[in-house]
């Protein structure tokens, strides 16, 4: 059922033909198992091995090679030469099974991205059939069961949510949809149709887990039927396709061109020398034409590179690990050199662009309610605004107070920033951690509530306490909860009104000698409907909240929602000592300590980056599961939106100031930020378009927001069909079949294992500047593939054109073609590996990228080698005709 969102409960049970109360009967449960069959992913047969061998020398060059190889044979069992009959094609054999067992090994582990997305199923489920809850197999789920869900639970199918058992239930569903925190779920419909993943929220989806709460729902989907179920048939479509990378495109275009070249030279040799066929030194009409049938066999070896390959492999496994010290881990070799030639770079925002660490950047609270009547206009002598330092889970940075951006001595002896700790660590219930192992903090828990967690650490304690060396000189493992443990100490938690959606907060009651004080958090339009008083610095007391006072809050909570800052709300109620419990009722009458504002802060690196890959004629395109407004603000941050490469967008300074005005005409908040007109839009806004709309999306759009899967792929296809080379990234099972499609798929070392599986590349440090990087050492990689490729076209033209006026002038071979195979391994190839270690050039990246079609040897450089390699072959010749000359005249009389 595709639209079970969109349908009322007593719509999707009537069209499921399901009881809620009952669930379905067994016998019910057995038919429709026969019509949709078991709620497992399928697992695709595996190519079998001997298809994975055999396709390796699907390869013109290869199958010249190993007719040479026969023929050699059987001119040698027919001039009964013996065992030196294997020599030759036994040399050539293992060459191509060398080279074979490369392929081989990178095809078995592209295979395993798409077994393990069967990880993700759950394993049992808690089912409703014939009136009794179970639990029972997964697999045996067929659409119309009630299922339970609780918190721990992956969820074992598509599931349309009817029933809550408590004010909220949450969902990690980020596997799907990149999104970095759960989300709360609902059961009222979605009247849009169409609506992306991301905003159903009444569905459930396989795969996924409960991270809150507990619910009832029906089945809508099972196996391939489900999102994660649609990914793999994605993942299995692009299996299908044969999508090579430019380098090997340009070596088969090389190969065919050669073997052409080759079939025609082997054919002019043997025709040219028909008249020496009966020369007595032959033995024989039919021994003179073997004879030069195994000099054309030795042309065809001298004109193909045979240590083409070996090197190409030696100078991308010598890339890989270039890129491996730049924390870019190399899955396939082939990826090494397509980076070189990338042209856009579709990133993902969470965790890519951004650090994926949810951290407080901004806090707002009331220095004081009472103030001169010439001062009344201004909102700073009214409110105390601090700017919080640090983007990572580590409590050690500094409150600046933005004013005179200076940092607070001693944070926590402000009433208003020590009442906003404590709120900030008992409303919470997330941890903090210590890995000595990789030298960093960890979180536990929700990414918002770890945000206050780590804003109540750095505001630290009041007093003595709060002292920096007392702080600092803390083991970190003591240090990541010290402040939290000490206001747990203070507080004794007695009861939690948990967080809903109607109310949009959340309560904890604690007492503190025998005091009970109720906490609360939420989004600051709920909070401040329910405050009649604020805490002020300057007289640390509560007072009153005047109406010019609320605006001004309410201004400047626009102000941050406009910069699309997170805002959070926290407020204070003292209760009646005698209380041990809270309900909705007590949220009122609350006194507001402030608000603060929290980010997902782009990694400093990144607008650098993005300004090399302008540079380098590479364009950046963010792709994420995200809201508009926060993807908008996070590539105006990082330079997203300067088309022009010189500042901002032209136009943005007068549509802010045109818009701005139009918003206030209209006494319209302005709640989102600014960004460039035709540069962003949402999947849904995509799936409206026309091909046409599409195709000047993909071409222009610089953010693609609230997207799901089969939109990355549709991007990247798109791209591709206008000769775009595009890089990919990624880290959810959302983002595997895009990975695949891409001509280079570049996963998160924190992503998940079909992500990993899916890529070319994994970037160990999830960091975009690394991406920038490997690009750069792919150019130089390509450039070295060029110089070395080049000496040895030019290496074999010299053999060819020894060999050919060899025959030509009727003299004897002068390189057979194991010589000619020790020449083109070891004579020519060690030199030509020594290129690969060229350096880069200092302006690789201030060049446009390469053309896909860009040949290797052009016309212009095929023509300089042959000119060199006719020298190089008449030079060998005329040493050879010189040696035999001296040899017959020096040793004519001799035996």
């Amino acid at each position: 059922m595709e639209d079970a969102h969109a349908k009322t409960i007593a719509e999707v049970f009537a069209q499921l033909r399901a009881n809620p109360g009952e669930g379905l009967s067994s016998r019910e449960v057995k038919r429709r198992r026969k019509i949709w069959g078991t709620n497992e992913l399928p697992c695709r047969p595996k190519k079998p091995f001997w298809k994975l061998i055999l396709k390796q020398f699907d390869d013109l060059l290869v199958k010249i090679l190993i007719a040479a190889a026969v023929i050699s044979f059987f001119l040698g069992v027919a001039n009964d030469e013996g065992s030196y009959a294997l020599v030759e094609p036994g040399v050539i054999l293992i060459i191509l099974v060398a080279n074979a067992s490369v392929g081989v090994l990178t095809e078995t582990n592209a295979a395993k991205a798409i077994e393990e997305l069967g990880s993700y199923q759950a394993d049992v489920a808690t089912i409703l059939r014939d009136g009794n809850l179970g639990v029972f197999p997964s697999a045996e789920l067929v659409p119309g069961d009630v299922v339970e869900l609780a918190v721990g639970d992956r969820i074992p199918a598509d599931v349309r949510l009817w029933n809550m058992k408590g004010s909220s239930f949450r969902v990690d569903q980020a596997l799907l949809t990149g999104e970095s925190d759960s989300v709360l779920k609902s059961v009222e419909v979605i009247s849009t149709v169409r609506a992306v993943l991301q905003d159903k929220t009444c569905m459930a989806y396989s795969g996924t887990v409960v991270t809150a709460g507990r619910a009832r729902g029906v089945v809508v989907g099972t196996g391939m039927r489900t999102a994660i179920g649609k990914i793999q048939d994605a993942m299995s479509s692009v299996d299908n396709t044969d999508d090579t990378t430019p380098l090997k495109r340009k070596l088969d275009e090389f190969g065919t061109v050669l073997s052409k070249l080759i079939a025609v030279i082997c054919g002019l040799v043997w025709i040219v020398n028909i008249g020496h066929f009966s020369d007595p030194a032959h033995g024989g009409m039919l021994r003179g034409a073997v004879h030069y049938l195994k000099i054309a066999v030795a042309l065809a070896v001298a004109a193909i590179p045979e240590g083409l390959p070996a090197v190409v492999t030696t100078c991308l496994a010598l890339g890989t690990r270039k890129m491996a010290k730049q924390n870019a881990i190399v899955r396939t070799l082939s990826a090494v050199e397509t980076l070189g030639c990338t042209s856009v770079i579709c990133s993902d925002k969470t965790g890519t662009v951004t650090t994926n660490i949810m951290t407080v950047s901004r806090v707002c609270v009331v220095n004081s309610v009472e103030i001169s009547v010439e001062n009344q206009s201004s909102p700073a002598n009214y409110l105390t605004e601090y700017k919080v330092a640090g983007n990572s889970y580590a409590p050690d940075g500094k409150i600046l107070e933005i004013l005179t951006d200076k940092p607070v001595d001693r944070p926590a002896n402000l009433a208003s920033l020590l009442h906003f700790a404590i709120c900030s660590s008992l409303c919470n219930e997330s941890s903090l951690s210590y890995d000595r192992t990789t030298g960093s903090f960890k979180k536990i828990g929700e990414s918002t509530e770890v945000a206050l967690r780590v804003l109540a650490e750095k505001i630290g304690l009041p007093g003595f306490d709060n002292m920096t060396r007392a702080l600092t000189h803390l083991d970190m493992e003591e240090r990541a909860t010290y402040c939290a443990t000490y206001w747990r100490g203070q507080f004794e938690r007695v009861c939690t009104v948990e967080f809903d959606r109607d109310r949009k907060m959340m309560s904890v009651l604690a007492k503190r000698k025998g005091q009970s004080i109720l906490f609360t958090k939420g989004s600051p339009e709920a909070i401040m409907r329910r405050c009649t008083q604020v805490l002020t610095n300057s007289k640390g007391v509560a007072e009153p909240i005047t109406s010019q006072l609320r605006e001004i809050l309410m201004e400047k909570y626009q102000t941050y929602a406009r910069k699309s800052l997170r805002v959070l709300a926290l407020a204070m109620r003292p209760l009646i000592s005698e209380q041990d419990c809270a309900c909705v009722e007590d949220e009122d009458g609350l006194t507001l300590l402030g608000f603060c504002g929290m980010v997902d802060p782009p990694r400093p690196e990144v607008k650098k980056a993005v300004d090399v890959c302008r540079g380098a004629g590479i364009r950046v395109v963010m792709v994420t599961g995200d809201n508009k407004l926060t993807a908008e603000a996070v590539a105006n941050h990082v330079g997203l939106d300067d088309v022009m490469g010189g500042g901002s967008h032209p136009t943005t300074s007068i549509l802010a100031r045109k818009m701005t005005a139009e918003a206030a005409a209209a006494g319209l908040p302005m709640t989102g930020i600014l960004f460039p007109p035709k540069k962003s839009c949402t999947g849904q806004d995509f799936d409206k378009m026309d091909l046409q709309a599409q195709n000047d999306a993909a071409l222009s759009m610089s953010v693609f927001s609230r997207v799901e899967p089969q939109h990355k792929t549709r991007l990247v296809e798109l791209l591709k069909a206008h000769g775009q080379v595009v890089a990919m990234t990624g880290d959810g099972v959302n983002d595997a079949p895009a990975l695949r499609r891409a001509d280079i798929g570049i996963a998160m070392g924190s992503g998940t294992a079909v992500a990993k599986h899916a890529a070319d590349i994994v970037l160990a440090d999830d960091n975009f500047a690394s991406i920038v990087t490997a690009v750069a050492e792919g150019r130089a990689i390509f450039n070295n593939t060029k110089q070395f490729v080049r000496y040895m076209v030019s290496s074999n033209i010299g053999e060819v054109v020894c060999i050919f006026i060899a025959a030509a002038l009727g003299m004897p071979e002068t390189l057979c073609p194991v010589q000619l195979l020790w020449v083109n391994l070891v004579t020519d190839g060690l030199p030509a590996t020594a290129l690969g270690f060229n350096k880069p050039e200092q302006d690789i990246m201030q060049r446009r990228p390469r053309q896909p079609d860009e040949p290797i040897v052009d016309r212009w450089l095929l023509m300089r080698y042959i000119a060199v390699g006719a020298y190089v072959g008449l030079a060998h010749c005329c040493f050879s005709l010189f040696s035999c000359l001296f040899c017959f005249l020096r040793f004519q009389d001799s035996t």
